[in-house]
């Protein structure tokens, strides 16, 4: 239709900047996945622990919004183990750890409030903000001195929002400076600890614990998606933030609830023997790491999300179909993920890898630094 002629003409500016994405459809299983019949490591995936696959029998699958008929008692079980895991009162399970975000961020904060929120924060987190009509100042990116110079500006509440962990540069949030400066301020602490939570800290408590904070933080969002290998997201808090969620969060009202066999699943997999996996996952890591340092790509990362920063989005392509052709499953992650000409190769390291693969990996990224000169 002539009418939507001006789709095309986006899609081909989209295409002309090495911007287009499609879907790959494939089939993932542990450390592999099978994209066209073609068995290829598995790099990308957020399963961190890789917790072996849990059995359970698959019930209604859906009955309602949790405030009509989809509260499953099980909701209960699991809400009250994530509040103890994170040192709260209570804890909210959203379908997703988006929907988190987005829920909590505008239950709580309002026009008249002043938001100091990190300039990598995941594009949840800065969408949310955007539609509690506060005033956002994005301050540089782990940079304190800038935070201390934006946070002097008046707000009737004052929120600082941060990753514990940043999903596409892999650096830990500076928490212990971030609490100071909110203890100063009498300033409220948001932190998303969705790459952290259940993979660093004491019994995978998260960031705050690593850094010993974890009462210092107002309120917790995470996700049951990635480490724990499940399905959905929640928030913990004390228990008139969470009341207030129930009460003004749209993107908790107004959706089904998570069908109570997920909510099962994540059950089952908090309850399983997580340590070891963290271990492994841990080792993982530092071999990894290591070994491509030791080939001459530069990594700074000192967790399970190592990215290889490529710079152009052409050559970052390129790369990753290189990789893909020899065996490795390893998106390139462009613009607007990233700023511009930041391009880069994201791995996440997972349990779910032997050694044997690990080496594997090595080898082809070898024969890679060969060819792109990293």
């Amino acid at each position: 239709m002539d009418n939507l002629r001006f789709i095309d003409l986006e899609l081909k500016q989209i295409k002309q900047n090495d911007l287009y994405r499609k879907l790959r459809y494939g089939t993932s299983n542990h450390a592999h996945i099978t994209i066209n019949e073609k068995k290829l490591l598995n790099l990308c995936s957020n399963d961190y622990l890789g917790i072996p696959v849990t059995k359970i029998k698959i019930k209604q699958i859906q009955s309602s919004s949790r405030l009509v008929s989809g509260n499953d008692e099980l909701y209960k079980k699991l809400e009250d183990k994530l509040a103890k895991h994170k040192s709260q009162q209570t804890s909210l399970i959203y379908p997703t750890g988006y929907m988190a975000n987005l829920g909590s961020i505008t239950a709580i904060v309002k026009k008249g409030d002043l938001i100091l929120s990190d300039e990598l924060n995941h594009a949840s987190i800065i969408e949310s903000c955007k539609l509690v009509g506060a005033k956002i100042l994005v301050y540089k990116h782990n940079d304190m001195d800038d935070l201390n110079k934006k946070i002097k500006q008046e707000g009737k509440n004052r929120f600082i929002i941060t990753e514990g962990i940043f999903s596409m540069d892999g650096d830990f949030s500076k928490l212990k400076e971030i609490t100071e400066i909110a203890e100063k301020s009498k300033t409220i602490t948001i932190l998303d600890d969705a790459h952290g939570d259940f993979v660093v800290g004491k019994d995978g408590k998260g960031t705050p614990n690593h850094f010993n904070v974890t009462k210092k933080i107002d309120l917790y969002v995470s996700s049951l998606s990635k480490a724990l290998g499940s399905f959905g997201g929640y928030v913990s808090s004390q228990n008139n933030v969470i009341d207030l969620c129930i009460n003004k969060s749209k993107s908790f009202i107004y959706t089904s609830a998570l069908p109570s066999f997920l909510v099962e699943y994540s059950l089952k997999r908090f309850e399983s023997d997580r340590e070891k996996q963290r271990k492994k996952l841990e080792d993982n890591t530092i071999i990894l790491a290591k070994g491509l340092r030791q080939i001459g790509y530069q990594i700074d990362s000192k967790t399970h999300i190592i990215p290889i920063i490529i710079g152009k989005e052409k050559t970052a392509m390129s790369f990753g179909e290189f990789l893909f052709e020899r065996g490795i499953f390893v998106q390139p992650i462009r613009y607007p993920t990233v700023p511009k000409n930041k391009a880069r190769l994201r791995i996440s390291m997972t349990a779910w890898l032997s050694k044997k693969d690990i080496n594997t990996t090595l080898a082809i990224f070898e024969q890679a630094a060969k060819k792109f000169k990293p």
